[in-house]
């Protein structure tokens, strides 16, 4: 018995030996490529303040609140996606007329209003009650 467990260490001595010498093998590291915004995307403050207000401040999506808020003139902004219906931004912008409420044009599309929002659907109206921290009231302004 003595015997079996001395060749058993010899054995594993020898496989940790064999491995020490052996030359460890280099591992290939993936580049990592990172795609760098343009200036047009670092600039724009109108996603940078939709954001913000969507975090900070209190705001609903959809066309139909976009309407009705437009209609009875409970909302302080809407932003509405540029590849919206047509006759859906003519309905907003007149109701909004009336009321008195200011329409900013968001120049994406819906798909990136949503993402913007950091919704997983798309967003073609924008209903801003509350601006929170954000300066998406002054950008209108301007």
């Amino acid at each position: 018995m003595a015997e079996e467990k001395e060749e058993i260490i010899e054995e594993e001595v020898e496989e940790i030996e064999e491995i020490e010498t052996k030359k460890p093998r280099k591992k290939k590291e993936k580049k990592v490529v990172r795609k760098r915004k343009s200036s047009k995307e670092k600039e724009n403050p109108l996603s940078r303040a939709v954001r913000l207000a969507v975090e900070t401040g209190k705001v609903e999506f959809g066309k139909k609140t976009g309407l009705k808020d437009s209609l009875l003139g409970k909302a302080k902004l809407l932003v509405v996606a540029k590849n919206a219906p047509l006759q859906l931004q003519e309905d907003i912008k007149y109701y909004a007329k009336l009321s008195k409420i200011p329409v900013m044009q968001f120049e994406g599309t819906s798909l990136k209003l949503g993402s913007i929002c950091g919704k997983p659907y798309s967003v073609s109206v924008l209903s801003v009650y509350d601006a929170g921290s954000s300066d998406i009231l002054e950008l209108v302004k301007k």
